[in-house]
């Protein structure tokens, strides 16, 4: 996609400005790709280098990255052209930032609340992984209870059950660490500037999307552990960590929960077939 023609698919008014900024990015399960520039560009690329070009153990990922680094870097250098500004000169200054951003997210990695989320991402996979066999037994036991037809049995809406768990925790486990550094790096100065003029902070954002990790991810335990009481302490533990984890961050961000996400929490959005009709 060329520079002139991704500025004039910016100015659709269709796309709600920000909207993929506190996001959760499961474009397959929101509501709201009508309204998305992210999702509308990254579908014209899929048509433009194929839908391989996702992967990155093949050449047209690479390709398509290289494509979007030169779409990017010809762009800067039109806006910077047209506004007179020297590219050239904001080197130091832009190497003074990038420390600065550098050692906040140093900060954050090492943070309190960071920590136990960095645990959780890999106690999600110990518990997959230690649990393997109780999966493959459970669905033996669907099966089973399928080919027997027993009355009042749902084989097929308890495994789609368990598959939409696995999924939704699967999804969450390392974007909460993520999101929660991103907000716990967030830049001070502009935290002042958003409080001055009487904006939402960007880090507020970021812990939203975090905290919505979280009640996804408890929902989706909690149906794990009606699925496999075997498993029930231990998944209690789960539910555990994420819950201080979630109290620890709504102290820490006592104004996340309020914040307006574009397009999700602001009455601007509307689902797909209302946007599209």
């Amino acid at each position: 996609m060329k520079p002139k023609d991704l500025r004039e698919l910016a100015g659709d008014p269709r796309f709600i400005s920000g909207i993929y900024n506190y996001c959760d990015r499961w474009c397959e399960r929101c509501p709201m790709t009508a309204r998305c520039l992210n999702y509308a560009q990254a579908q014209i690329e899929d048509q433009e280098y194929g839908e391989e070009s996702r992967d990155a153990n093949n050449q047209a990922f690479w390709d398509r990255m290289h494509g979007i680094f030169q779409q990017t870097i010809e762009m800067l250098h039109e806006m910077a052209q047209e506004q007179g500004i020297d590219l050239s000169k904001m080197d130091e200054d832009a190497e003074l930032k990038a420390a600065e951003r550098q050692e906040r997210r140093r900060e954050a990695r090492a943070h309190r609340l960071a920590l136990p989320a960095r645990r959780y991402a890999d106690l999600v996979d110990e518990w997959f992984e230690k649990n393997e066999v109780e999966f493959k037994e459970k669905r033996r036991e669907l099966i089973q209870s399928a080919e027997m037809e027993l009355p009042g049995a749902k084989p097929d809406v308890v495994a789609a059950d368990i598959n939409d768990a696995c999924e939704v925790v699967r999804w969450y486990q390392h974007q909460i660490y993520v999101k929660l550094c991103r907000a716990l790096s967030a830049d001070p100065k502009m935290e002042r500037f958003f409080d001055e003029n009487n904006f939402p902070r960007d880090s507020d954002g970021s812990a939203k999307v975090a905290l919505l990790g979280m009640d996804r991810s408890i929902a989706a335990w909690g149906r794990l552990r009606e699925h496999f009481p075997d498993r029930a302490d231990r998944i209690l533990d789960m539910l555990v960590l994420l819950d201080r984890l979630r109290r620890q961050t709504e102290a820490r961000f006592p104004n996340a929960r309020a914040f307006k996400r574009p397009g999700f929490d602001d009455g601007r959005g509307r689902t797909q077939s209302q946007a599209t009709a």
